[in-house]
C-alpha cells in the first residue's frame, strides 16, 4: 500500500525516471507556506541570494536552510503528507530532513534557474534521496524542467555558481560538463502545475527553469530530504550548504540533532 496520494505506477516512474509529479501534495500548506515565504523574504538567512546578474531583469530571490527559524515552514513539513511519500517513493522505512530551499522569481525575471543536479553540491550520498519542488502560485513556463533518467549517469556534472559560472569545485575527471538537454534531444518532462503540486526528484536529476516572463510571481517551496543509505560524503570543497562545524565523518548516517527523523517504519 502507498499514501492514497499516489498510485504504484508513481512509485515505478519515480525509481526508473528518476522524476515524477504529485498532484496537490502541499495542497492543504499554501497559505502556510507563503506566509513562511514572506518572513523568509522580510528577515532573509545567511545564504540568501539576488542571483543578479549583468544584462537580467527582474529579481531572483533563494535562501535555504530557514525551517528551524520560520514556523510556518515547520508546520508545513510536520502536517503535509511530504514524509509518508518520500517514504513510498525512495522506498525507504526511514525519512529524514536534509533541508528546505524557496525560489522566489518575480514577474518579468529573465534570469534562468541554471542546469545542474543538486547532489554534487551537496556531503550526502545514496540512492534514497529526494527532492519535493512545490509552486506556490500557478505555474505554466517557469515550472520545474527534469531530464528524465539523468540520475543513472555513469558522471555527475559538474556543480557551478549561478550567478559567476565559475566551477564550484576543481574538477579532476569526475565530473561531467553542464550538458544542453534542449540541444542534446534529452528527454525533459515539465508539467503546468497549481499551487501545492509538487514535483519530485532524486538528487541525481539534472533540472533547470526558465525565467518567469508572466505577469505574476512565481513562488517555490523546495524541500530536501533522505532515506535509509544516505550517508555523509566529503567533496573537494565547500558544500551548499555547508553546515559548518558538523562534525560528521565519511561513511555516517547525518547527525539526528540536526537532520531529525520525520519518519520510521
Amino acid at each position: 500500500m502507498v499514501h492514497p496520494l499516489i498510485t504504484p505506477e508513481h512509485v515505478e516512474q519515480f525509481q526508473r525516471d528518476g522524476v515524477v509529479l504529485i498532484r496537490g501534495l502541499f495542497a492543504d500548506q499554501v497559505e502556510l507556506l507563503r506566509a513562511g515565504i514572506a518572513a523568509n523574504m522580510d528577515n532573509p538567512g545567511p545564504y540568501a541570494s539576488n542571483n543578479e546578474k549583468a544584462g537580467q531583469t527582474g529579481r531572483f530571490f533563494d535562501d535555504y536552510c530557514n525551517w528551524t527559524r520560520i514556523p510556518e515552514f515547520q508546520q508545513a513539513i510536520e502536517q503535509s503528507p511530504v514524509a509518508e511519500v518520500a517514504a513510498d517513493l525512495m522506498k525507504s522505512a526511514s525519512v529524514q530532513m536534509f533541508h528546505d530551499h524557496v525560489l522566489v522569481k518575480e514577474p518579468g525575471t529573465s534570469m534562468p534557474t541554471p542546469w545542474h543536479q543538486d547532489g554534487p553540491y551537496y556531503f550526502v550520498e545514496g540512492e534514497q534521496t529526494i527532492s519535493f519542488w512545490s509552486p506556490l502560485d500557478e505555474v505554466k513556463e517557469a515550472a520545474l524542467r527534469c531530464v528524465a533518467g539523468s540520475h543513472k549517469w555513469e558522471k555527475e556534472v559538474l556543480p557551478t555558481r549561478w550567478v559567476s559560472e565559475e566551477d564550484f569545485f576543481p574538477d579532476e575527471g569526475q565530473y561531467m560538463a553542464v550538458p544542453d538537454p534542449d540541444a542534446e534531444g534529452m528527454t525533459v518532462l515539465e508539467y503546468p502545475m497549481q499551487p501545492g503540486d509538487a514535483v519530485a526528484f532524486n538528487y541525481k536529476i539534472l533540472h533547470g527553469a526558465r525565467g518567469n516572463t508572466s505577469a505574476s510571481r512565481r513562488r517555490a517551496f523546495s524541500l530536501r530530504l533522505v532515506g535509509d543509505d544516505a550517508r555523509y560524503v566529503e567533496r573537494p570543497g565547500r558544500t551548499s550548504p555547508p553546515f559548518p562545524g558538523h562534525e560528521m565523518q565519511p561513511g555516517q548516517r547525518l547527525r539526528q540533532d540536526w537532520f531529525p527523523i520525520l519518519l520510521q517504519r
